[in-house]
C-alpha cells in the first residue's frame, strides 16, 4: 500500500525531517482534485468508532476494510517541532486500481524537496522560527456527501 500524507508538518514529523530510515527523500506529489476525491469516496476508515454510523455492523465494516483498495487514517497532528496539535492529519493509503490511477491518471507533478527540507529543519532545530518557510496549505472543504463518510466530522 502507498500513502498518501497531504500535510507538511506532520509529514515531518513522521520521517523525522528526511533523517528516518527508508524515508530519507522527501517528495512532493501534486495530484488532481477529481483524483483526491475519487481517493476519498472510497476511502475506507481504519479506526471503526470513526465511521460506525455507516456500518449496519462492525462486522460489515471489517469486511469493507480488509477488501477496500483505499484506507483512510486520522492521526494527530504535530506542529513543526514535533508537538502534538489538538487536531488531527489524514493519511491515504492506495493499492490495486487506485494506485495504478494515481500513477498513470492523478499525478500532476512529482518535486523531490529533500533538500528544502534539510534547509527547512536546520532553521528548527536553530529555533529560528520565523526563518522557516513551508508549503502553502489550505484546509480542503470536503464534500458534505463525504464528510460523513470518512469520519470527518467525529475526528477530535
Amino acid at each position: 500500500m502507498t500513502w498518501i500524507k497531504p500535510n507538511f508538518a506532520w509529514m515531518m514529523y513522521r520521517s523525522g525531517w528526511a533523517t528516518k530510515t527508508n524515508q530519507e527523500r522527501i517528495l512532493a506529489i501534486k495530484i488532481t482534485l477529481q483524483g483526491f476525491n475519487t481517493i476519498l469516496s472510497n476511502a475506507i476508515a481504519s479506526s471503526y468508532g470513526q465511521v460506525k454510523n455507516i456500518f449496519i455492523s462492525k462486522d460489515d465494516w471489517n469486511l469493507a476494510l480488509k477488501t477496500s483498495d483505499v484506507r483512510l487514517q486520522w492521526d494527530p497532528d504535530h506542529d513543526l517541532i514535533g508537538r502534538k496539535l489538538n487536531r488531527r492529519a489524514i493519511q491515504l493509503g492506495i493499492r490495486g486500481k487506485f494506485l495504478e490511477q494515481y500513477s498513470k491518471e492523478w499525478i500532476q507533478s512529482i518535486e523531490d524537496i529533500t533538500e528544502f527540507v534539510k534547509e527547512q529543519h536546520k532553521f528548527v532545530v536553530e529555533e529560528k522560527f520565523d526563518q522557516v518557510m513551508t508549503p502553502f496549505e489550505i484546509v480542503y472543504n470536503v464534500p458534505k456527501d463525504l464528510r460523513e463518510r470518512i469520519g470527518l466530522d467525529s475526528v477530535e
